[in-house]
């Protein structure tokens, strides 16, 4: 992997973790899936929240899709699916949420993708959420071409 396809992050607090969502808002679009990965509290839900806040244009409560699985928003551009899929026992369970389709033409926001299987989108962005001291950790990869290199620059440039 080049250097140019992992971006690796330090998030001191909440407040980076919103930054770092806003900042992936600008670059997300209609069949863009954004696979979050870490443990319960690791901050995936935070960083979904501020996305799609951003990609909203407006503070609106964002609830957890724990209990629903999926939330759905709708923004001037798309629609944006994001889906918790820790209580899925398998992956045909995805299927039966409608995520394929989802994947093809909403930006989809994915807690827990190990769930996933077989249908895990192979162009997914990466977003692997690991704790560190007061702060996070957060690895980036893969997505669509260019998109991670975008995000390091805009990132760098902050």
């Amino acid at each position: 992997m080049s250097a140019d396809a992992l971006l690796s992050l330090f998030l001191p607090d909440d407040a980076a973790t919103t930054q770092l969502g806003k900042l992936l808002a600008r670059y997300l679009q209609a069949g863009d899936v954004v696979l979050l990965n870490g443990s319960v509290g690791a901050g995936k839900t935070h960083l979904s929240r501020a996305l799609i806040r951003q990609k909203l244009g407006r503070d609106e409560d964002i609830p957890s899709p724990t209990f629903t699985l999926v939330q759905t928003y709708e923004t001037d551009e798309c629609e944006i699916w994001h889906a918790d899929l820790y209580r899925l026992s398998h992956p045909d369970e995805a299927l039966e949420l409608g995520l394929d389709a989802a994947f093809e033409t909403a930006i989809c926001l994915v807690e827990w993708p190990d769930r996933l299987g077989r249908f895990t989108p192979a162009d997914a962005l990466h977003i692997d959420l690991k704790p560190e001291g007061e702060g996070r950790i957060a690895q980036i990869s893969g997505g669509r071409s260019g998109l991670v290199a975008q995000l390091k620059a805009d990132y760098d440039g902050q």
